[in-house]
């Protein structure tokens, strides 16, 4: 199964951006998407493939923190 997540543009740097996956820094390669700063993106193998509003994105990663909180309660 692949899993695409959105995460926040911090700084751009020709093609490749620093994005926040909730904390966590990593490069990006932003050349399929026309992305800025302070832009969320779906990070999929390294890719920007989408731009996602700010509101889509926030209850994307509030799912995702809900699944790893029931995954901790051992649910």
């Amino acid at each position: 199964m692949c899993l695409a997540v959105p995460a926040e543009i911090k700084s751009i740097d020709g093609t490749t951006a620093k994005v926040d996956f909730g904390g966590v820094m990593r490069p990006v390669n932003i050349s399929l998407v026309d992305a800025k700063i302070g832009d969320y993106v779906i990070v999929h193998a390294g890719y920007a493939i989408e731009i996602l509003d700010k509101e889509e994105a926030e209850k994307t990663l509030q799912l995702f923190r809900d699944i790893l909180a029931q995954e901790d309660a051992g649910a």
